[in-house]
């Protein structure tokens, strides 16, 4: 007769085959010609800031500016002066 502790063993054994087996999806930014996803990496940068800066932060005009330059200047969270036209003013 097969003991219980030798059945939760093998049970243990399957269901992490099975979550290790798992497909996992990964997303990265990187076009299929080789280069990378510029316009992406400047949405997530501008993500990033608005989380760091709250209201502060215009995290849309962000965004908006990432697409009609085209990436061409990548918000850096640390670097104020990357950032300055996105930053507003509390009252």
């Amino acid at each position: 007769m097969i003991s219980n502790k030798t059945v939760f063993i093998g049970i243990c054994v399957l269901i992490l085959t099975v979550v290790n087996n798992a497909p996992v999806e990964a997303s990265p930014q990187i076009e299929l010609m080789g280069g990378y996803d510029i316009i992406g990496i400047c949405i997530t940068n501008c993500a990033q800031c608005k989380k760091m800066y709250g209201a502060f932060f215009e995290g849309h005009l962000c965004a908006e500016a990432c697409v009609q330059f085209k990436g061409k200047t990548i918000p850096d969270c640390e670097d104020l002066s990357s950032i300055a036209p996105f930053l507003n003013k509390m009252n």
